[in-house]
């Protein structure tokens, strides 16, 4: 669908995203589950989802003309897979340029046996660049530099506070998922 974010106050932008949200939502699931995820495609394009990363049978991958046909807009298609791994991962399609304005999201799939130690705070962090020009609210695909670095879908220090205890054990899910370039963390 398309979703509009503010990223930091009075800056908005026009994205592509899933369930009216960029980034599309947190899948949390169980090591062993079985899921289900239906794309239906209210973009005014084709397009598809991929789980990234994933163990899966070919045919639920997600690549438009190599492992299915694109989800054209007002269809649906079913992804249906037995989830084998644990760990990070996230979706997006498969489908030039659409990543580039904000198509991704979290996937999470937690062990069938609990890490110990265990862990009081499990947070992911997506983070994202974009170019977006002067006046424009829609990011540049075709451009070769960003302006704007988010976590969540937000720039710093519009973002939201990760709030712990003193002497809470936390986790930290970070994913890149920048077009454009790699950011290093500090």
């Amino acid at each position: 669908t398309r979703a509009r974010r503010e990223l930091l106050p009075g800056i908005w932008m026009d994205a592509y995203g899933y369930n009216d949200q960029f980034p599309g939502p947190t899948i949390e699931v169980n090591q062993g589950d079985r899921i289900r995820i239906v794309l239906k495609n209210e973009l005014p394009e084709s397009t598809s989802l991929h789980c990234h990363g994933m163990e899966l049978p070919v045919s639920m991958d997600g690549i438009p003309g190599v492992t299915q046909d694109y989800v054209k807009p007002g269809e649906s298609f079913p992804y249906e897979f037995t989830l084998h791994q644990e760990g990070t991962f996230f979706y997006h399609p498969h489908v030039a340029m659409q990543e580039a304005v904000g198509m991704a999201g979290p996937l999470v799939i937690h062990p069938r046996q609990t890490h110990t130690p265990a862990v009081d705070r499990d947070f992911v962090l997506l983070a994202q660049q974009f170019s977006i020009l002067p006046n424009a609210t829609i990011p540049n695909s075709n451009a070769m530099d960003w302006n704007f670095l988010t976590f969540n879908g937000r720039c710093g220090p519009y973002t939201t506070p990760l709030v712990c205890r003193l002497g809470e054990r936390v986790r930290l899910r970070f994913i890149n998922f920048s077009t454009l370039h790699q950011h290093p963390m500090h």
